[in-house]
């Protein structure tokens, strides 16, 4: 495995594999679905506008109402019916009112509220204040009319008697009044500023949405009419009405658009029940000096309704940044053909997904499945079985006790090396295609079966303290691999491993000092390639029987007589 920080790692490439399947109906939905991601990437980017960097409107308003109305009593100019704003981006037209003339400041009876109702003056607590109340009452009960008693109050006298709006409204004429709004935008991520108003702008236009949609003097009864609202009906109670400004701008050069959009609404509750105030009022007074000095008001209920000018609205202007993350983040779309093509090949789930022998031969070379990391792992195989056992256990006991999970090994081809003609007659040994276990006729050892450990099958393992060196070449009883004709040709024939070592390094020294050390490590290696198969992993973590081990240190045994011993992988 390299190493993850090394600077040669830096310079390294690494790529998927890919499965190629010669499939027309797998092809087939793959360029389908290629099809309709594309086509939908495409109307996003082009309808959306997925190319521009947007940016957001920042407005300052300003207004003016023109009109003039008559009632019964007097003549109504601009300055009486529009009431300075009391909220940003918004201007009140006075609709209906209740005027309460010459009061001034006395002693007078409470209109006849539940509280003030009184018979004595015991009813009435001298210095209470209600919140609902004109005044602060004296302790005193009095006649307010003929029939009627209630608290006297310190207040402006006479107080407010006329609780309800008149019908009609009085300035239901209002509806001819005009404003005009001007509107200032600007765009800082591109400063680009502009106005509504037009450099061709005429004044005696007025808003139509077919034609003048541009035209910025608005017809008040027009905005009623356009948000759905009857005019004389809202004049009586009064109202709250959007006036909304929509600036959606183009600033590409190739396709520059950037013009307002007017569009209005009725943002009040008007089904609101007359204990929940519906509508929109309020009250204010215009005070007067008497010939005597005395302060004197008028005091004035408005109803009215209130414009709330709402701009919003965005600019786009083409940016290569902003077209690149989208293309980037819409490849991902093109996914989706993998993904679906995957599921059906590897699904068995639904009825139409059967397994089939074609689709099983689809899945073995698409899908390849490898044990997960494991914190011990020992490779383990016998003599007695045709397979290759996994142990991903910490050993609490000899290694041979142990059971793992079964690995099919790769075989490799040794019969080449079975075949190659000894350095002497007399060395060779006869093979035959079965007789791989065949024992030579050699006179057995007879010590080291009086050593013979516990945990041995085939009598010629070894005592070993550590528990991964107690393994026998054989599951159950029966005769030690290590006296089998093909042992000797192929792990401790000396021509046989001298030819390997000279296969990987044709200038070795066969008559070096050390080439002992050499010829049993390769015979470690030319073991576990017979026993494992040709697989790198595990010939790296492949343990070696204690008896075949022993066989081969006795064939090429150490000058000191000190072996390693097997180096446990964690």
């Amino acid at each position: 495995m390299p190493a993850c920080c090394s600077l040669k790692s830096v310079c390294e490439y690494e790529t998927s594999k890919v499965v190629r399947i010669q499939s027309v109906y797998y092809g087939s939905i793959k360029w389908a679905i290629h099809s309709v991601v594309f086509l939908y990437v495409c109307i996003v980017l082009i309808a959306d506008k997925r190319y521009q960097k947007r940016d957001t409107v920042i407005s300052s308003v300003h207004t003016k109402v023109k009109g003039v109305a008559q009632t019964e009593q007097r003549i109504w100019d601009t300055a009486e019916y529009t009431v300075p704003m009391q909220g940003i981006d918004s201007f009140f037209v006075v609709t209906n009112i209740i005027m309460t003339e010459n009061q001034i400041q006395g002693l007078c009876p409470e209109f006849p509220k539940a509280k003030a109702v009184c018979s004595t003056d015991k009813s009435c607590v001298k210095g209470r204040m209600d919140p609902q109340s004109n005044g602060i009452q004296t302790g005193r009960c009095v006649k307010y009319n003929a029939t009627l008693k209630t608290c006297e109050v310190a207040a402006w006298c006479p107080v407010e008697s006329i609780k309800s709006a008149p019908r009609p409204a009085i300035l239901r004429s209002a509806e001819n009044f005009t404003v005009l709004i001007k509107n200032n935008i600007h765009f800082p991520k591109f400063n680009y500023t502009k106005r509504n108003i037009s450099p061709e702008f005429n004044i005696s236009c007025t808003y139509n949405k077919i034609s003048a949609p541009y035209c910025p003097i608005f017809r008040l009864g027009d905005i009623l009419h356009t948000a759905g609202e009857n005019f004389s009906e809202v004049a009586i109670q009064g109202g709250i009405v959007g006036i909304e400004i929509n600036w959606d701008c183009n600033l590409d050069q190739w396709l520059h658009r950037c013009s307002p959009k007017y569009g209005f609404r009725r943002l009040d509750d008007k089904k609101a029940s007359e204990a929940l105030y519906p509508g929109y009022n309020f009250r204010f007074a215009k005070y007067y000096k008497q010939a005597n000095g005395k302060e004197e008001r008028t005091l004035i209920k408005a109803y009215g309704i209130r414009f709330d000018i709402l701009v919003f609205g965005t600019a786009g202007q083409f940016n290569f940044f902003e077209l690149l993350v989208y293309v980037g983040s819409a490849l991902s779309y093109f996914g989706l053909a993998q993904l679906v093509v995957d599921f059906l090949i590897t699904s068995y789930t639904f009825p139409c997904f059967k397994s089939n022998p074609v689709k099983e031969y689809y899945y073995s070379k698409k899908c390849e499945s490898v044990p997960g990391p494991r914190w011990s792992l020992l490779y383990v195989a016998y003599v007695d079985e045709p397979h290759v056992v996994m142990i991903d256990k910490f050993l609490r006991t000899s290694l041979q006790k142990m059971k793992g999970e079964i690995i099919h090994k790769r075989s490799g081809d040794f019969m080449h090396a079975a075949k190659l003609p000894p350095r002497h007659l007399d060395e060779a040994a006869p093979l035959g295609n079965a007789e791989e276990l065949q024992p030579l006729q050699k006179k057995e050892d007879d010590s080291s079966c009086l050593q013979r450990p516990s945990w041995c099958c085939c009598g010629r393992c070894r005592p070993a303290q550590p528990y991964w060196e107690q393994l026998c070449c054989r599951r159950k009883g029966g005769t030690c691999i290590t006296t089998s004709a093909l042992f000797e040709q192929l792990v401790l024939s000396r021509s046989t491993l001298e030819f390997v070592l000279l296969y990987e390094d044709p200038l070795l020294d066969l008559k070096a000092e050390a080439l002992t050390k050499q010829l049993r490590h390769c015979a470690y290696k030319q073991y576990i390639r017979w026993r494992f198969g040709e697989d790198g992993n595990l010939e790296k973590l492949a343990v070696l029987p204690n008896c075949c081990r022993w066989k081969i240190r006795e064939a090429f045994p150490s000058e000191d007589g000190q072996y390693a011993g097997f180096r446990r992988k964690k």
